[in-house]
């Protein structure tokens, strides 16, 4: 009996919950088997992607700030 077939038989005899536990298995198999295709990045793809964007996180970071800011003495003067 080929690992299909007797997954298949063994399937048949479950109930819904074990059936939703199945499924829930079968998506997170799948789930896995797409991270594992994804690149993985080397200390010097991740450098140059943090250079790339540091510029503007600090931009953002320096606006939300200010904002921040405002919204700590806004509350203080509550």
């Amino acid at each position: 009996m080929s690992i299909r077939e007797y997954l298949t038989q063994e399937i048949a005899n479950l109930n819904e919950t074990e059936l939703q536990q199945v499924a829930d298995y079968v998506a997170f198999l799948k789930f896995r088997a797409r991270f594992h295709k994804a690149p993985i990045l080397d200390e010097t793809q991740l450098a140059a992607l943090y250079a790339e964007f540091a510029e503007e996180d600090r931009q953002m970071a320096e606006e939300g700030m200010a904002d921040y800011a405002n919204s700590l003495f806004t509350e203080d003067s509550l």
